[in-house]
Order: structure tokens, then C-alpha cells, then sequence
């Protein structure tokens, strides 16, 4: 096999064009072999191997700077990049991470995750280039997908501006997780279906051979060929393309030619999503990312979602998927109720709202700024706008939430997914600041559902409330196996509830903490300690608080129980800088309660890295053996 003689790019400059072809195949291969019985994204790396190969068969990585937008087509990458061995412990804890990582090795010039930043990225490092007197190339490569976002465009109109000496490749595949979609989709797609490039696709080689002269007066006959290079000459760079992302041999020239130039360039590459691969091709949003494994053959035994919840069955509905049903439910009765979402359909649960109320349902592209105030200005007419987006991509339009949503005190629902640990794709995706960043800002309701069916009375509870802005995070994968009520109540605005009495110790959990802070003081009642308990009864006596809300919070409840117990334990899945155990804390100073002790749980000031979220509730200290061991060291 090539692949196993390839320890790093500079092993590609002595193929031959017939062994890169091979190679793709193999790593095509080796990709859906491992993905296979493990985890990862799968359709968009399968459409960017051949893509890879020819930017490191041309490129001299690492001196040559090659940025990664979001990292759901490196894993090619990867694999050329001395990181084959280890490949299989993709996205598995103290193993590969699943994006592109500074930490982890020197190919990869820049972290990735949230998509739209390699433009700006490369910007960066070609300005530190030029200050240097360096003379590397840089290019970023980013998705058709990630363009949409507006910090693309910001970076393009500010390196065309400046002139300097950047590579933008365009990977256009027609796809983000969900169908690309706006203005610059439809403009690429007119591209895409001009006459001019269908020629170009079946004539390239000819017209290569045509020219007698080098690569570089190659690629300016190409430049401009098809009607789709204005918007960017416009910006001030020059337009290659469109060019057939898996014919390794027209990118060896392009990217040749266009090596010599010093000048902004942008070269447009056709790819497709799932490449090689029959069902990916046919279905590349389902298999955009998948987990747990599937057959190789026809893609089956795939599982449909990351199973969290400790009392979860393969029954169990997603978080995700209870919202999505929820907000159908309340759509039929409420007219005015309208969904966002910034380029997640089916990650938020969408997909079945946009089908039945297209209307009302509203997708646009990565850019969560435009999705937030979009979400306020509808709300100034009286309509219900529900934001519907992962915690960890909410922090992309935090001003607009302070300043466009919260300081107009506008009725804007905010539904958080994936908020806490998510797992192996890591420290990018974890949700674990949201209730920090939102917590402080005035006018803001946050609250959070200890299982599924407390998220449908949280969904109702958001959608009446009219006062102001509301936001409700869950968890990412099944819910605890709670029965979803036919009928949703609404909540009290700040108030939690009293789970279980106790005399020796209080914990006050939220959302996913709820059920281990119960199964941890069930432990805790069998302990074999000496009867020093308030209750005689032996064993450690803890209440269990279900805060529900982290603003406002419910001090007539937490507090008096805190003057009586005196020993506080709070547990979140959040960070503990400034969260929800930070929230306690204030109160109980804020109101001069003396001779109580808290301790909080949760995640600590650190970047948590990927792994199984059980494995990393356990590390960072808040599962329900780690509220057991906290309580023992409180009470004795």
C-alpha cells in the first residue's frame, strides 16, 4: 500500500500522478474503515482528500501555512501529516482531536472548530510574514458552508484591501451540515451550472496540453473564465475557476501556476460531500458526522444520537428532538411563533418544523450575529422568535445579544443546544460558558431542565413569557428516560423545586446534574459512617435542590435550606468561574449568611479536551461519584 509509506507530505513529491490517485483511494479507504467502528465526520473529509493531496503535493507544510476552516475536511490531513498510526484514536480521550490543533502538531497552523475564521486567519500570519521579510505561502481552505458566515467576508474585503499575498481555496460542495443556503449558494450554483465550466470540466487536460508555456501563464487563461469572478475581483482578488476538486492532476497545475503570484488569489474547487462512498453521497447530511458505527456496505446500524442520559434506552428522544416536537406542538396553537437557525436544521431539531411551517422557519447560513438580531427585530412586531443554536456558537453574537436582544428587553426565546460537555468533538464544542456569558447581563431569564420533560414545560414557559428575553440550555444526546406529559405546564418564573429532604448536607444542581445529585444522595444514605447524622438515622442525610433557574434565581428556597443545612454543594455542568454555583455564592453573601460553607462542582478554569462526556464528568469532578466524595469530605 502507498499510504503506509507516507509519514509526511514530503513523501508525495516522489509519486507519480497515477500513485496520488491511489493514495486518495486508500485514504478513502483507511477513513471510512476507522470512522466506521468509532466516531467522527465522515461526508465532508471523504469529498477533500484528492483536494489535500494536491495542496501538499504542491505546498511545503509546515513552512508553507495551509488554515483549516472549521476542520470537518481534515482528516486527509491528518493522515499525510504523520499522524496515521494514531488516527484511530480519533475524537477518544488523550487521542486525536477531531479538528485541526496548534497543540498537537506543526501542520496544523491555526486551531479550527467554529467555521469563517481561516480567511482572517491567514490574513494574520501572511501580515506576521511580511513583517518578518518571510517568504512561505499561506492559504486557507474553506467550505461553501463557511463562507456564508460574515467574518469571512469581513476577511476577504480586508485582504483584497491590503493586497497582500494570500491563497483563499474554496471547497464547494453545496453543503454545510445542512444544504447551503443565501445569496452566495444561489451565486456559486449559477457558477457551478454556467455552460463554460461544464467545458471546462471535460476539456481541462486539453487545454492544459494546449498551452506551451508555463504553469503561471496557465493559470491566467484559466483566471476569469467563467462569469463567476467579478464579485471577487471586486474585492480585489483574482478568480480561479471553478475547478474539479477530484482530479488531482488540473489542481497540481492550478496551484502550481498560481504559486508564483503574489497577489490576493481565490480558486474555486467542486467537490463532493460523501465522495467514493454511495450512501454518504446519497444522503451527506445524515452522514455528515456519525457515531458509534454502521456497516460498511449500506451505512446501517448507525445510531441517532450520543446516548447521555444515565437512565436513557435506545427509545429515549434526544434533547434536540423534544424540542423540536415541542415547539411543533406550540406552533399549531400560536401563529406568531417563528424558528431561526444559523446553518443547523437537524442538529437543533428543526428539520420537521421547517417542513411543516416553511413560512416560519428560517435558516441563515453561519452567521449567528444576523441570526440573533434578526430574532430581535421580529420580536419588536410581536412575534415570537425562537433562536435555536448550539451554546457554543451563541458566544459568536454575544454583543448582539446584549445589545441588540437584552438592552431593548426584547421577547426573544433563546434555545441553547449542546450545552455542558458534548464529547469528542472537544474543547470547540463544549457548551460549558453560557451560563457566565448570559447569567450577568440585565433583563435575561436562564434557566435549565434537569430531563426531557421538564424541557417541554421550559419550551411553553419561554414561549408565554413575554417580559423580556428568555434562554433555556440542554444537554447534547437522549434525555434521562423521563415520560413526556401530554399536557406542558408553565413554570414559575424563578422557582425551583425540593426534591428530597435532608438534614446534613444541601446540593443544588441544574440541569443535567440534577439526577446525579439525587443518585448521590441515595449513596449517601447508605453510608457506613457513625449515626452522627442530625436525623440519628446513620449515613449522611442530603437534600436535594432542582434549581431550574440560574437568574433569577430562587433564594427563597436556597437560601433558608443553606441557613439551616450549612454545608452547600452546588453542581452545574458549566463553568464554575462565574456560573451557577457563582450565583449561590453571591446570594448568600448578598443577604450577610455567616458560617455556611459552599463548595462548587463543575467545569474548572481549564479547556476540557475531548472524550466520552461520562469520562469527562468524572475528570472534572461533578459525576455523581464525585458529588458523593465532596459530601463525605464536607460533613466528616
Amino acid at each position: 500500500m502507498i499510504l503506509e509509506s507516507i509519514n509526511s507530505p514530503k513523501d508525495l513529491k516522489r509519486l507519480t500522478l497515477s500513485e496520488l490517485n491511489q493514495l486518495a483511494k486508500e485514504i478513502r479507504t483507511y477513513i471510512l474503515n476507522i470512522l466506521s467502528q468509532g466516531a467522527g465526520h465522515l461526508a465532508s473529509n471523504l469529498g477533500a482528500i484528492e483536494l489535500t493531496i494536491a495542496l501538499h503535493r504542491v505546498f511545503d507544510s509546515p513552512t508553507d501555512k495551509i488554515i483549516w476552516d472549521v476542520g470537518h475536511q481534515a482528516y486527509a490531513h491528518k493522515i499525510l501529516t504523520g499522524r496515521q498510526e494514531q488516527f484511530p484514536t480519533l475524537r477518544q480521550y488523550h487521542g486525536l482531536s477531531g479538528f485541526p490543533s496548534r497543540f498537537e502538531s506543526e501542520y496544523d497552523a491555526f486551531g479550527a472548530g467554529h467555521a469563517s475564521t481561516s480567511i482572517a486567519a491567514a490574513l494574520g500570519i501572511a501580515i506576521a510574514r511580511d513583517y518578518n521579510n518571510d517568504s512561505y505561502k499561506v492559504v486557507a481552505v474553506i467550505g461553501d458552508g463557511g463562507i456564508t458566515g460574515g467574518m469571512a467576508y469581513e476577511a476577504l474585503n480586508a485582504a483584497g484591501d491590503m493586497r497582500k499575498d494570500i491563497i483563499v481555496v474554496l471547497n464547494d460542495n453545496q453543503m454545510s451540515i445542512s444544504p447551503t443556503v443565501g445569496g452566495f449558494s444561489k451565486y456559486f450554483n449559477k457558477i457551478r451550472t454556467h455552460p463554460a465550466y461544464n467545458l471546462l470540466r471535460t476539456n481541462t487536460k486539453e487545454l492544459i496540453s494546449m498551452i506551451s508555456r508555463d504553469a503561471t501563464e496557465m493559470a491566467h487563461r484559466i483566471d476569469g473564465l467563467i462569469s463567476g469572478g467579478p464579485l471577487f475581483k471586486e474585492l480585489g482578488f483574482r478568480y480561479f475557476g471553478p475547478i474539479d476538486g477530484h482530479d488531482i492532476e488540473s489542481m497540481l497545475q492550478i496551484f502550481n501556476g498560481v504559486k508564483a503570484l503574489r497577489t490576493p488569489i481565490l480558486i474555486h474547487v467542486i467537490t463532493k460531500k460523501g465522495k467514493g462512498c454511495k450512501f454518504a453521497e446519497e444522503d451527506p447530511e445524515r452522514y455528515h458526522g456519525v457515531s458509534g458505527g454502521f456497516d460498511l456496505s449500506d451505512g446501517k446500524s448507525l445510531p441517532s444520537s450520543v446516548k447521555i442520559g444515565k437512565n436513557a434506552k435506545p427509545t429515549t428522544p434526544t434533547y434536540s428532538k423534544v424540542f423540536g416536537d415541542t415547539l411543533i406542538k406550540l406552533a399549531r396553537e400560536n401563529r406568531k411563533i417563528v424558528a431561526i437557525t444559523a446553518a443547523m436544521c437537524s442538529g437543533t431539531g428543526l428539520d420537521k418544523f421547517m417542513k411543516l411551517f416553511p413560512d416560519r422557519y428560517f435558516d441563515v447560513g453561519i452567521a449567528e450575529q444576523c441570526a440573533v438580531t434578526m430574532a430581535a427585530g421580529i420580536a419588536t412586531r410581536g412575534m415570537k422568535a425562537v433562536a435555536a443554536i448550539y451554546s457554543t456558537f451563541l458566544q459568536r453574537a454575544y454583543d448582539q445579544i446584549v445589545h441588540d436582544v437584552c438592552l431593548q428587553n426584547l421577547p426573544v426565546v433563546f434555545a441553547l443546544d449542546r450545552g455542558g460537555l458534548v464529547g469528542a468533538d472537544g474543547p470547540t464544542h463544549h457548551g460549558a460558558f453560557d451560563f457566565c456569558y448570559l447569567r450577568h447581563i440585565p433583563n435575561i431569564v436562564v434557566m435549565a431542565p434537569k430531563d426531557e420533560n421538564e424541557l417541554q414545560y421550559m419550551i411553553k414557559t419561554a414561549i408565554e413569557y413575554n417580559d423580556g428575553p428568555i434562554a433555556l440550555r440542554y444537554p447534547r444526546g437522549s434525555g434521562e428516560g423521563a415520560p413526556l406529559s401530554e399536557e406542558l405546564e408553565l413554570l414559575p418564573i424563578g422557582k425551583g423545586e425540593l426534591l428530597k429532604e435532608g438534614a446534613d448536607v444541601l446540593l443544588v444542581a441544574i440541569g443535567n446534574r440534577v439526577y446525579p445529585a439525587l443518585e448521590a444522595a441515595n449513596t449517601l444514605a447508605k453510608s457506613p459512617l457513625p449515626p452522627f447524622s442530625k436525623g440519628g438515622k446513620g449515613g449522611i442525610s442530603a437534600a436535594v435542590v432542582n434549581a431550574r433557574f440560574v437568574k433569577p434565581l430562587d433564594e427563597d428556597l436556597i437560601l433558608p435550606l443553606a441557613s439551616r443545612i450549612r454545608k452547600v454543594i452546588t453542581i452545574e455542568d458549566n463553568s464554575i468561574m462565574g456560573g451557577f454555583g457563582s450565583a449561590v455564592l453571591e446570594a448568600i453573601a448578598e443577604h450577610g449568611l455567616n458560617n455556611i460553607t459552599v463548595r462548587r462542582l463543575g467545569v474548572p478554569d481549564k479547556f476540557i479536551e475531548h472524550g466520552d462526556p461520562k469520562t469527562l464528568h468524572q475528570l472534572c469532578g461533578y459525576d455523581a461519584d464525585s458529588i458523593v466524595r465532596a459530601a463525605l469530605e464536607m460533613v466528616s
